[in-house]
């Protein structure tokens, strides 16, 4: 039965763990890198259905630090896969209003790459729509690492002093400066685990986890999540 969610409270924050690309294939007797591409698909539809819906921001876990441990073929592969949907998610963006954002260390990746990245993100930064963040060689530890590391360095310059460090000064030396922390974090693949992600910005952040894989994801399983998020009291540590 197809959910209404007409009258619910739509979140303003989505993040989402893309899981279960690998064994959506397998389950299918299709080499890995085919679950990565249907799951590429899936990421534009998601970004489609989630600016009609009405969200206002769309993170998704694109690769973490510890992706580049898998084998060399299965890198190569999400690298070139990245540099093409790259291009399509620029016509998509454009289409529907999307500005796009990327989070993570990205002097990592090749030069084509890093190129391709600052131009999603100075094409599409005027669109008033919805705002699609993706991680990229992202992990929740390092981006605080990098925050703290700031932080020292603009302190030993006389920038920053201990006690004008609160919560928001920190918050402000994030990937996620300028972006709401998430109101519902969405897993595929049913794992319980919060896998270095968005570890500072996640604090308070509703938990959904659904076992379809993530190439199976569609817009019903995205307003069950959101039918999920309006059934929770949310009182952030407070008394009602």
């Amino acid at each position: 039965m197809e959910i209404n969610i007409d009258n619910m409270v739509i979140p303003d924050h989505i993040a989402i763990i893309l899981d279960g690309n690998g064994r959506w294939a397998k389950k299918r007797g299709l080499p890995r890198s085919m679950g990565h591409k249907e799951g590429c698909v899936v990421v534009e539809r998601t970004v489609e259905d989630a600016a009609r819906i009405g969200i206002k921001y769309l993170t998704v876990y694109g690769f973490s630090t510890e992706n580049w441990k898998r084998s060399g073929d299965e890198v190569g592969a999400l690298m070139q896969l990245f540099r093409y949907y790259m291009v399509r998610l620029l016509k998509i963006a454009r289409a529907n209003n999307v500005r796009v954002r990327m989070i993570g260390e990205r002097n990592r990746f090749d030069q084509d790459i890093i190129d391709g990245i600052n131009r999603l993100e100075r094409e599409t930064e005027n669109n008033t729509g919805l705002t699609f963040v993706i991680a990229v060689n992202y992990g929740g530890r390092d981006e605080i690492v990098r925050a703290a590391r700031k932080i020292m360095k603009d302190a030993a310059d006389g920038k920053i002093s201990p006690d004008q460090m609160d919560e928001a000064a920190f918050s402000s030396y994030l990937d996620t400066a300028e972006i709401p922390d998430p109101d519902l974090l969405i897993r595929t693949s049913g794992e319980l685990r919060l896998s270095n992600y968005l570890l500072w910005q996640l604090a308070y952040t509703e938990l959904y986890v659904t076992d379809c894989y993530w190439p199976d994801f569609n817009k019903e399983e995205l307003k069950k999540a959101i039918a999920a998020y309006n059934s929770r009291d949310r009182r952030f540590g407070g008394v009602k």
